[in-house]
């Protein structure tokens, strides 16, 4: 007898997890399978999400954070793209700075909150900041190996057709290595937003969504901490499926520039 192949629709597919860890989690409270005050019932995290949205304390709380995350995901992303542009275009100044920034990236990231601290205070400067480093090195190494890995021969036939800086750049070189930019800007989002919660709960708390998960810790409201992991969660797949759409979208000019070339 052959065995039926179950199709599961590829819009479900990653829904299927999520939905049997609620499941899990609805039957745990409701049977008893554990009283622990750690774990609460989805149904009062619900009611808590729904006080949050209806008083608008969470379009506070995530606007803070998303503002700073943007501003330091910006910053980062600038500075990255063009000091990773100088160091693959320009083998001086790889050879200038290309030692100190690959040591620099060996450290920590959260090593350097003590010294922004006392640079930039204890405020909203210093977060910006973290999460500027945070973008910083994802997009200077992905810019800089995407200007590297552009093949000899085809700069060889720039030379041949003699094209101008501008030509080679602009026919060339970005074209072979906007999948590598890309993708480190698509990293630096992620890793700023990573940063925003960890800049939240180290530096002086204030308004944002990793200091309501404080809030919820300190008083032992767990369904408050339930609530910001869930929205931090989802906010971290959004901007994942935002970055991975504009990166579709924004590659699709480089096949027409390559074959103009």
């Amino acid at each position: 007898m052959a065995r039926r192949l179950v199709i599961v629709p590829k819009a479900v597919r990653g829904w299927v997890l999520p939905a049997l860890l609620l499941a899990a989690w609805w039957l745990a409270t409701r049977w008893g399978w554990t009283t622990s005050p750690l774990l609460v019932p989805p149904e009062k995290v619900w009611a808590t999400a729904v006080e949050q949205v209806s008083s608008g304390k969470l379009s506070a709380a995530l606007g803070a954070s998303l503002r700073r995350d943007l501003i330091g995901f910006a910053i980062g992303s600038t500075a990255g793209l063009s000091f990773g542009a100088l160091l693959g275009a320009s083998r001086l100044a790889d050879r200038l700075l290309g030692p100190s920034f690959h040591t620099l990236k060996q450290i920590s990231l959260f090593a350097w909150i003590p010294l922004l601290s006392v640079w930039f205070g204890l405020g909203d400067a210093a977060k910006v900041a973290f999460l500027s480093l945070a973008a910083f090195f994802p997009v200077v190494l992905n810019t800089y190996e995407g200007i590297r890995s552009v093949p000899a021969d085809l700069l060889e036939v720039a030379r041949v057709l003699k094209f101008n800086r501008r030509q080679t750049w602009r026919l060339l070189i970005l074209p072979s290595a906007s999948p590598s930019i890309f993708a480190g800007i698509h990293l630096a989002l992620i890793y700023a937003w990573l940063a925003t919660l960890g800049a939240e709960y180290l530096l002086v708390s204030g308004q944002g969504i990793g200091n309501t998960m404080i809030d919820g810790r300190e008083h032992f409201w767990m369904d408050l901490v339930l609530f910001g992991v869930i929205v931090v969660g989802a906010v971290g797949f959004a901007l994942n499926w935002i970055a991975s759409r504009i990166e579709a979208r924004a590659l699709a000019w480089r096949g027409r520039s390559v074959a103009q070339f």
